[in-house]
C-alpha cells in the first residue's frame, strides 16, 4: 500500500541530512486543527514560497479573515477551501537543517477514513490531534485504531487549542489519560503527548511562554529527533523485481540486471538468493547503485542486482536470501480496509497487486467486519462498504510469496483492484487479526 511518492525516494536522497527522511501523517477529528498545525509547521520553518503566501492571504481576505488562514496551505482543493474542511490527503514536503519530511494531512470526517489509511500506510509517525475542549472523540479513537492496525512505529498526541482552555495543565492531563487508556487497549507501547496551540504557535516550532508546567519538546523538536531506521537490516531482505535490464552494448554484451527498490533488509555480494515464486537459486555477483558498484545495499535503495547464473527472472518476481525465503501460497487471509464506493462481496473477481506482481484472484470469504468504536468483530457481514475494516480470504490464480504485515509493511501488504476499470478496491494487510496484531506489537515492539 504505497502512495507512489515514497517509491521514488532512494537512500541517496535521505542521506544528505543528519536525521534522514521522516514520513508523518496528521489525523484527528473534524476541526481539531490539523491543517492549521501543518500550515504553522510550514510557515514557521520558512517552507512557504512567496507566491504561496500571497495566494493564501488573498484567499483568506475573500473569506473575510484579517489574518492569513494557515490551514489553506494544505487544503489545496477548491471544494476544501469553500467548505473549510479537508476531504483528501494533502501531501507536503519540507525540510529543516536536521531532517527532511514528507507530510500527509489526512481528512477528519468519518466518511474519509479510507483516506487516512492511505496517508498512514507508509508513515513512520502518526500525529493525532485532539481539541482540548472536546477531548477524545469517536473519530479520534477510529484514527488511533487505524494507526495501530497499520503499525505506524511512532504515535504523537498533540492536544491542540490549549489557548481556548487558558493553557490549563489539568485539561491537558485529562485528554492524555483518556487517550492513553484507549491506546493501551490497541497495544500502542508508547505515546508522546505535547500541549499546543496551532493557531497561536505555542509548542509547534517555538516553545510556549504560556505553559511553564510543560518541559517536553515542541512538535518540530520531536519530529527532528525521533529515531527512524533507514537501514532495516533486522528485517528479511526482499527485492521485488521491477525491470530486467539488458543493454545489449559492445562494452557489456552479457549484462543482465534485475532492477527494483529493496523493500526490506539488506543484500550483499556473494549472498545465496532464491527467486520466487519459481524457487530457482543463484548467488549475488554484483550490485549496481546509481552507476557504481557496491558490496551491500539496503532498504529503501533502488538498485540493479546481478546474479552468477543465467536464470529466468522477470518483473513481479521476488529475490530473497536462500536461507530466509517465505513460503508461496495461493490462499491469502488478510485484514483489509475497503476504500472504494462499490462494495466488496464474496465471489467477486479482482486483480491482486503485491509489490510489482499483479495476478488474478477471487474473494472467497468475508469472515468479519471490525467495529473501531469498541474493537469488536461482527461475523459474516456479507460485504464490506467504503471505510469498512474487516477480514477476508482470497484465492489467487498464481502463487505469491507473502510476508506477515508485522514483519514487513511492504511485502506484507497488497491491493485488490477492479479488473474492469483499474479502480483500487481494498487495501490489505497479510496475517494476524486485529487483536493478534495488537498483542504482537506489545510483545515485539514497533521496529520492523
Amino acid at each position: 500500500m504505497t502512495t507512489g511518492v515514497t517509491d521514488r525516494i532512494v537512500a541517496s536522497d535521505v542521506a544528505d541530512r543528519p536525521g534522514g527522511l521522516l514520513r508523518l501523517a496528521t489525523c484527528g477529528s473534524v476541526d481539531d486543527g490539523k491543517s492549521t498545525l501543518v500550515g504553522r509547521l510550514l510557515y514557521d520553518t520558512k517552507s512557504v514560497l512567496a507566491d504561496q503566501a500571497s495566494a493564501i492571504e488573498e484567499a483568506s481576505r475573500r473569506r473575510g479573515q484579517d489574518t492569513p488562514d494557515l490551514a489553506l496551505l494544505t487544503d489545496g482543493l477548491r471544494a476544501e477551501r469553500e467548505q473549510g474542511i479537508t476531504i483528501d490527503v494533502a501531501y507536503r514536503y519540507f525540510a529543516t537543517p536536521r531532517r527532511r519530511f514528507i507530510l500527509a494531512d489526512a481528512p477528519g470526517h468519518v466518511q474519509y477514513t479510507r483516506n487516512m489509511v492511505t496517508g498512514a500506510s507508509t508513515a513512520d509517525l502518526a500525529l493525532v490531534l485532539v481539541d482540548a475542549r472536546n477531548g477524545v472523540t469517536e473519530q479520534t479513537r477510529r484514527h488511533a485504531a487505524v494507526a495501530a492496525l497499520l503499525r505506524v512505529p511512532h504515535v504523537v498526541l498533540a492536544v491542540n487549542k490549549m489557548d481556548a482552555v487558558a493553557y490549563r495543565e489539568p485539561d491537558f492531563a485529562s485528554v492524555v489519560g483518556e487517550f492513553t487508556a484507549y491506546a493501551n487497549e490497541l497495544g500502542v507501547p508508547e505515546i508522546t503527548a505535547i500541549p499546543i496551540s496551532a493557531l497561536a504557535g505555542d509548542n509547534v516550532v517555538e516553545p510556549s511562554a504560556h505553559m511553564g508546567w510543560y518541559g517536553g519538546p515542541t512538535v518540530l523538536e520531536h519530529l527532528e529527533t525521533v529515531p527512524v531506521s533507514q537501514e532495516v537490516t533486522s528485517c528479511h531482505a526482499r527485492l521485488p523485481v521491477q525491470y530486467v535490464i539488458r543493454p545489449q552494448t559492445a562494452e557489456h554484451p552479457d549484462y543482465r540486471g534485475y532492477a527494483g527498490q529493496i523493500a526490506a533488509g539488506a543484500l550483499r555480494v556473494g549472498e545465496p538468493v532464491t527467486v520466487l515464486p519459481s524457487g530457482r537459486t543463484s548467488t549475488v555477483s554484483g550490485i549496481d547503485l546509481l552507476g557504481r558498484s557496491v558490496d551491500t545495499a539496503w532498504t529503501p535503495q533502488s538498485v540493479t542486482l546481478l546474479l552468477e547464473d543465467d536464470i529466468d527472472v522477470s518483473r513481479g518476481d521476488l529475490i530473497v536470501p536462500t536461507g530466509d525465503a517465505p513460503a508461496t501460497t495461493q490462499d491469502v487471509e488478510a485484514t483489509v480496509c475497503h476504500v472504494a464506493d462499490r462494495p466488496l462481496t464474496p465471489g467477486q473477481r479482482v486483480l491482486l497487486k503485491h509489490t510489482t506482481r499483479t495476478v488474478k484472484a477471487i474473494v472467497r470469504e468475508i469472515p468479519s467486519r471490525l467495529s473501531l468504536d469498541d474493537l469488536s468483530p461482527h461475523p459474516d457481514p456479507g460485504q464490506l462498504v467504503a471505510n469498512d475494516i474487516g477480514r477476508i480470504t482470497v484465492r489467487t490464480a498464481e502463487p505469491l510469496a507473502l510476508d506477515r504485515y508485522a514483519d514487513s509493511r511492504r511485502t506484507g501488504s497488497f491491493l485488490l483492484i477492479d479488473p474492469a476499470d483499474g479502480t483500487t478496491l481494498t487495501a490489505c494487510m497479510v496475517g494476524a487479526s486485529f487483536a493478534e496484531a495488537a498483542v504482537a506489537v506489545d510483545e515485539e515492539g514497533w521496529d520492523f
